[in-house]
């Protein structure tokens, strides 16, 4: 499946009001990748840093979660996952090929 297939099919279970286009996936987008977090830092409190497979799974399933959020942003903004993808993977080059990966900061 390319992005651009999952990005249509995953439009087709997008069930929020148009009102609220953009900011509903955005906030969906922030409490996935929480959530996500929240079951790798149980994963060092609970398991000692030991990643077993029904949490591997847990967190895959998250993960999956977060895709779909970023999805609908990608969407409500009008632009293609595969757009954005390789916007950022340009960036990362850019950054790399100038030496400026470690640090902070959107413009380095």
């Amino acid at each position: 499946m390319t992005l651009e297939e999952y990005q249509k099919e995953a439009q087709k279970t997008a069930l929020y009001p148009e009102a609220y286009r953009l900011v509903y996936p955005a906030l969906g987008l922030a409490g996935e990748a929480g959530e996500l977090a929240n079951k790798v830092k149980k994963v060092l409190r609970d398991h000692g840093g030991h990643l077993s497979e029904e949490a591997r799974e847990a967190i895959l399933a998250e993960l999956g979660d977060v895709l779909w959020y970023v999805a609908q942003v990608a969407t409500d903004l009008g632009e293609s996952l595969e757009a954005v993808a390789q916007a950022n993977l340009a960036k990362l080059r850019s950054r790399k090929e100038r030496g400026r990966l470690g640090g902070d900061g959107d413009d380095r």
